[in-house]
């Protein structure tokens, strides 16, 4: 059985003076901009199911503050488990660049950029291809490259490189996938802060 993410993006106003009148809202549902399931992503982001990289928000709980809508989803939730947030000013201050501590069993894609320089493309992309230029092997090793050919090892192909290596962390929550939860919570936090806009999550299985 797989593990999903479910979850909302909260926001709150920074206007009151008050601090007990400035209650978190629901906002968005993750559902509705976020539909992978990406371990490595889970893992960097909030320390399940994969230990890749150090998580950037392990094990919170959910927000004792959490928003009505929030809290009953959750309880509503099969299996619901693991429960954390992150704010968007911790993503935003987040070292994107930092490489992960252990090479990636999957092989990595590289296409040459407008500049010429080498751009990551994804992982385990373009298998049929890595299979005639690797050589035979079984489907395991083609899956799990990282773990069959050291650090390092490379294929080129003309304007197209495979290489074993180590994710960023911009890499493992892949832009192609998170893109539209960051720039939601981008633009609340324009109106609320950076402070006062946070991701709240849970997990299954």
């Amino acid at each position: 059985m797989g593990t999903d993410i479910y979850g909302f993006i909260e926001c709150r106003w920074n206007r009151w003076l008050d601090e007990d009148d400035r209650s978190w809202h629901s906002a968005v549902d993750l559902a509705h901009l976020y539909n992978g399931r990406s371990y490595v992503a889970f893992g960097c982001l909030f320390g399940v199911r994969s230990d890749a990289f150090p998580p950037l928000a392990a094990g919170r709980g959910l927000p004792s503050d959490a928003s009505q809508e929030v809290r009953a989803d959750f309880a509503d939730g099969r299996d619901a488990r693991s429960a954390s947030w992150i704010t968007w000013a911790e993503v935003a201050a987040a070292d994107w660049e930092e490489a992960a501590s252990e090479v990636d069993e999957c092989v990595h894609e590289y296409r040459r950029g407008a500049d010429g320089a080498w751009e990551f493309h994804g992982r385990n992309t373009s298998l049929d291809r890595f299979a005639e230029l690797s050589g035979p092997s079984s489907p395991h090793a083609l899956y799990r490259a990282g773990r069959v050919w050291p650090e390092g090892t490379e294929w080129r192909d003309g304007e197209r490189l495979f290489r074993i290596g180590r994710l960023r962390r911009k890499h493992a929550v892949a832009d192609g996938d998170w893109g539209p939860v960051w720039a939601v919570m981008r633009t609340l936090a324009g109106l609320h802060g950076a402070a006062g806009v946070r991701l709240v999550v849970w997990f299954d299985g």
